[in-house]
C-alpha cells in the first residue's frame, strides 16, 4: 500500500506536472494508492463559505490516473504491462481532497465504503480544516484512511489547539453501516492511515535551530519536533506509530524554489517561517510494515509531497 500525501497551497495543477517521482510508478509495486492533498483549492472566504470547487480535484485525479495507469508514456504500455488502477473512492471537503485507487483486478474485492468527513476550521465546524476519512473492508480486513488538515500557526501553545482537532476528529467521525457488524469508528477499524498536513512545529526556535537547519542535522532538530514531543508525553496519538525521519523539513519553501521561506528576509507578502516536518504519515494496527518514509521534491507547492510503502497482511 502506497500512501502519500501533499500540501498543493492552492494551486490548480497544469497539465505537465509530473507525479511519477512523488508517487515512484517505476514501475509500480503498489496494489493501492492512498492520497491526500490540503489545500487543493485557496482557503478564502468564497471557496470556505461557498459551493464546493471542484475543479482542482478532476484535474489531480486525471493526472494520477494518467501516471498510475502509464498513460504518460504510452509507447512503454506494451514493455512494462503495468498493472491498472481504478479510482475505489474521492472526497473533497473545501480544500481537503482524499482518493483512494485500487489495482483493477484486487477492486471486486473492495466492500463497504463509507466516507465521513468532520469539519474543524473557523467556529470548529467549517471545513478550511479538518479531516475526510474512508472505511473500506478488503477481503476480511477493515481500513481507515483519515486525511487531515490540523489547525495552523507557529506561536507557543498552538500545539493544544492540533491536540484539539484530532480528538475532535476521532470523536465526530463516524460511519453508518447497515450491518452492526462493521466499524462505525476511526478506532474500530483492523488497520488505519492517518495522514496530511498536521502542521506541528518545532517547538523552540534559537540560533541553534538555524545552524542545525544549515549543517543538515535532522536528528537533533527533530528532537524539537512538537508531534514527538505531544505524542510522547501522552497528549496525542497515544499508541500510534510513525516511521523514522532521515528527510529534511517539508515547509516552508518558496515556490519554485529549493530554499526555505526562512533563508531569505522576510517581505510583508512573505510571513517568516520556522522549516518544519508538517507533513506526516501515521498509522495503527497489526499487520502493518512500513517499508519506506520519504519525501519527493517537486517544487509545485510550498510543502514537498510526503509517502510511506507499506506491507499489509490481510486475512482472506
Amino acid at each position: 500500500m502506497f500512501v502519500g500525501t501533499w500540501n498543493v497551497a492552492g494551486k490548480t495543477p497544469h497539465d505537465r506536472l509530473n507525479l511519477s517521482e512523488w508517487l515512484k510508478t517505476k514501475p509500480s509495486s503498489a496494489d493501492i494508492y492512498v492520497l491526500g492533498f490540503q489545500e487543493i483549492v485557496p482557503l478564502n472566504p468564497g471557496n470556505v463559505l461557498g459551493p464546493e470547487d471542484c475543479g482542482p480535484a478532476s484535474k489531480w485525479i486525471s493526472l494520477i490516473r494518467k501516471s498510475l495507469n502509464g498513460e504518460i508514456n504510452s509507447s512503454k504500455i506494451d514493455k512494462l504491462k503495468p498493472h491498472k488502477y481504478c479510482l475505489a473512492a474521492s472526497k473533497q471537503m473545501v480544500g481537503i481532497f482524499l482518493c483512494v485507487w485500487v489495482r483493477e483486478d484486487l477492486n471486486q474485492y473492495v466492500t463497504n465504503l463509507k466516507v465521513s468527513c468532520v469539519g474543524t476550521g473557523v467556529m470548529g465546524y467549517l471545513g478550511n480544516k479538518g479531516s475526510i476519512s474512508v472505511s473500506m473492508k478488503l477481503h476480511q480486513t477493515t481500513f481507515c484512511f483519515v486525511c487531515t488538515h490540523l489547525a495552523s500557526g507557529e506561536k507557543e501553545g498552538d500545539e493544544i489547539r492540533r491536540n484539539l482537532d484530532v480528538s475532535e476528529i476521532i470523536k465526530r467521525t463516524k460511519f453508518s453501516h447497515h450491518s452492526s457488524t462493521q466499524p462505525d469508528s476511526i478506532l474500530s477499524h483492523d488497520k488505519i492511515i492517518w495522514l496530511g498536513d498536521l502542521n506541528y512545529r518545532l517547538a523552540s526556535i534559537s540560533d541553534d535551530t538555524y545552524k542545525l537547519l544549515q549543517r543538515n542535522d535532522w536528528q537533533l532538530l527533530l528532537e524539537q519536533d512538537q508531534l514527538r514531543r505531544e505524542q510522547r508525553a501522552g497528549r496525542v496519538f497515544e499508541g500510534w506509530e510513525e516511521g523514522e525521519i532521515y528527510f529534511a523539513p517539508t515547509y516552508k519553501y518558496l515556490t519554485n524554489s529549493d530554499c526555505y521561506v526562512v533563508q531569505m528576509s522576510s517581505t510583508p507578502k512573505e510571513k517568516r517561517r520556522t522549516p518544519a516536518w508538517c507533513d506526516r504519515i501515521l498509522w495503527k494496527g497489526q499487520g502493518m510494515k512500513q517499508m519506506s518514509y520519504t519525501r519527493g521534491e517537486s517544487r509545485f507547492s510550498d510543502h514537498r509531497p510526503v509517502s510511506s510503502l507499506f506491507s499489509v497482511q490481510l486475512c482472506i
